[in-house]
């Protein structure tokens, strides 16, 4: 009993900025931004497949072949999938890449709505909470590690 009170004291004694202890918020996140990049990976596979699934709009403002949507959707689906393991490595560098991927990912899909709009409504909300998580989640860590 004794010795946990000596152990917990010095953990918190030397903390590390770089790679702080994740928590359930962080990791969620993490998780969600793999299952939304793997999810963006399938759409942007379909699109550049020239799928039936997908409606081809007319006088869109961000005009874009659907192949070429599609290989946005790959690429930035590849590379949340990249940083969503990264965050779950705790690196604090990581947070930031996944807070800006998981934007630019809300923004791709906000795009791409007319061309799949559910989905791609579901995406941008999946996108803002992972946002909304890796923030708030570098901020309950950082509290825990001054009240140490």
């Amino acid at each position: 009993m004794a010795g946990d009170a000596v152990r917990s004291g010095t953990a918190h004694a030397n903390p590390r900025p770089w790679h702080a202890p994740t928590s359930n918020t962080t990791v969620f996140a993490a998780a969600l931004m793999i299952f939304g990049g793997a999810m963006a990976i399938f759409e942007g596979i379909a699109a550049i497949s020239k799928d039936s699934l997908f409606i081809a709009t007319r006088h869109y403002a961000f005009e874009f072949s659907l192949a070429g949507w599609g290989w946005v959707h790959l690429i930035l689906g590849i590379v949340i999938v990249l940083a969503g393991c990264a965050v779950l490595s705790g690196a604090l560098w990581a947070r930031f890449f996944g807070v800006s991927v998981a934007g630019l990912g809300a923004i791709a899909n906000f795009l791409w709505v007319p061309y799949y709009p559910l989905w791609a409504l579901t995406l941008v909300a999946v996108n803002v909470f992972v946002v909304w998580a890796l923030c708030t989640g570098m901020h309950r860590e950082a509290d825990d590690g001054r009240k140490a």
